[in-house]
């Protein structure tokens, strides 16, 4: 008996430069025969009991305002991520704290590509913009010795990296960006987003133990990846200078985080153990994910310290078709990268849902693959 095909509002994918929400574009009804690879998350976090308890308080937080004392939420947050509480500045998202900082921090900024699109779309002025081309035969790989003779050759005031490279996977070790960091100390501001840091390694390689070494450092994070909560809209940012720290603070309004969102923060060190076993178990079946990609014919699969992967296409099939044939024919939900910038339409996006789902993605690619001519 042939599978039903999956109904798709295709028109919605020319709506917005991300992915559109799988419920958006299948509807409730198709919800359970597809699996969403696009949207990146932890799929062991939060667990069953923390769920439990958010679902026991909606009843109470419906009803009551946020507070608007920010220092108490980053006083929970700072408690598992080990900095001082007023080195924090939490967001509804990370996308908003990303805006704050490129309409108010940044006269000009160089940006490596491919990137996460947002720090692109919402600098209000593209001429404050020069995008660095990531080399397609090092893989996009950033090389920061090249990177930074190139800020300098331009007369840049700033500098993005996103370490892991988003939608690249590719990871910067804390030595690089030190040696980084020490050679562009004459830079306004150098923002570093490590929104998918948790997943790089076991022990995480982030910058934030050093955050105070460097003034015009400032570090981006969004809790809908590493914490599997995207629905809450958190979001945060990390710096040692005061002067960022007040700039991005006023131009917060006072109820930014909501209620729920806050109670979630309260219940952050009592689960940080069950947090850090989840990102680990992420961890593990990204590379037994990965390990499979590259055992399929026609597709080059892209090193990754991340919990997504990055692919090409070496058959005739644009990265649209196949996201469109692999939703309607497999219920396989995969991001199409073909909208980034520094990108062409032949490469897509893959996150891991856990071992059992991934199986899902593999069988459907090397279906797919198996019926075309390379």
């Amino acid at each position: 008996m042939l599978k039903k095909q999956i109904e798709i509002k295709r028109h919605l994918f020319n709506d917005t430069s991300h992915s559109p929400s799988l419920v958006d574009i299948v509807g409730e009804e198709q919800l359970r025969d597809v699996v969403d690879f696009c949207f990146i998350e932890n799929p062991y976090f939060p667990g069953e009991a923390l769920i439990q308890k958010l679902q026991d308080k909606l009843p109470e937080v419906l009803k009551a305002y946020p507070s608007s004392n920010p220092k108490l939420a980053q006083e929970d947050l700072a408690a598992v991520v080990h900095v001082k509480p007023e080195y924090l500045v939490l967001g509804n998202g990370a996308t908003e704290l990303i805006t704050i900082i490129q309409n108010n921090l940044v006269e000009d900024m160089g940006i490596p590509i491919p990137t996460f699109s947002e720090y692109i779309e919402k600098i209000q002025n593209l001429e404050k913009v020069k995008l660095f081309q990531l080399p397609v035969d090092k893989e996009y790989q950033l090389d920061l010795d090249e990177y930074a003779d190139w800020l300098v050759d331009e007369n840049l005031s700033s500098a993005l990296i996103i370490n892991p490279g988003n939608p690249t996977g590719q990871l910067l070790s804390i030595e690089k960006i030190t040696d980084f960091l020490n050679r562009m100390k004459h830079l306004k501001l150098v923002l570093v987003d490590e929104s998918f840091i948790d997943f790089a390694d076991e022990e995480i390689p982030s910058l934030m133990p050093l955050i105070e070494q460097f003034q015009n450092l400032l570090i981006v994070r969004s809790m809908s990846k590493h914490c599997g909560v995207p629905g809450l809209r958190l979001g945060y940012c990390c710096t040692a200078n005061g002067f960022y720290l007040k700039q991005i603070r006023s131009a917060l309004p006072v109820w930014n985080i909501n209620t729920l969102a806050e109670y979630f923060l309260t219940q952050l060190k009592d689960t940080d153990v069950e947090y850090h076993r989840a990102r680990k178990h992420v961890i593990s079946d990204v590379r037994e994910l990965h390990e499979a990609l590259c055992e399929i014919e026609g597709y080059e699969v892209y090193p990754s310290n991340s919990n997504f992967i990055l692919l090409k296409i070496n058959f005739a099939m644009s990265a649209y078709d196949l996201q469109m044939k692999l939703l309607q024919d497999f219920g396989v939900y995969v991001r199409d990268c073909s909208n980034k910038i520094g990108l062409d339409d032949k490469h897509i996006r893959v996150a891991s849902k856990g071992r059992d789902k991934d199986q899902l993605l593999i069988h459907a690619l090397k279906e797919v693959a198996a019926e075309l001519p390379r």
